[in-house]
């Protein structure tokens, strides 16, 4: 059985081990790790909404010749917490394979905390990110 991507889990211990009143100032530092689109890009044409979430929020993700999973964001910077979930993946999948990504827990907001400090319609936003990242790369493993 796969596990998820070795800097997630990681990612994921922080979280757990962290004490409540640090865990939304902690949530909101991954807000930085998204940049803006690249240019070719900009148009989000090759980009999936993910309606769930509260604000625009876009994603892209694709298999590489090489066998990696690439992730592409696009959150406008007012939704910070939307952009801090992008964040946690951008950076915790960075480098992984199709397995490791779909062995990602549905769940792995709840499971790092998130649902104590956060609102469950971004809880719900988050996972939503997840599930069609997740649906992306299933289609293109086959």
């Amino acid at each position: 059985m796969p596990e998820m991507p070795p800097r997630l889990a990681e990612i994921v211990d922080e979280f757990v081990a962290a004490p409540r009143d640090v865990v939304l100032e902690m949530l909101l530092e991954y807000a930085d790790v998204i940049g803006p689109l690249p240019p070719e890009h900009v148009d989000r044409t090759d980009m999936e909404q993910v309606p769930e979430c509260q604000t625009a929020f876009f994603l892209r993700a694709r298999v590489t010749p090489e066998g990696d999973v690439e992730t592409l964001f696009d959150c406008p910077p007012e939704s910070p917490t939307t952009r801090a979930f992008a964040g946690i993946l951008a950076e915790g999948l960075a480098g992984a394979g199709p397995e490791q990504v779909l062995a990602v827990p549905d769940d792995l907001y709840q499971r790092m905390g998130l649902a104590q400090v956060i609102s469950p319609l971004r809880v719900r936003g988050g996972t939503a990110i997840l599930a069609r990242l997740k649906r992306q790369i299933r289609e293109q493993a086959g």
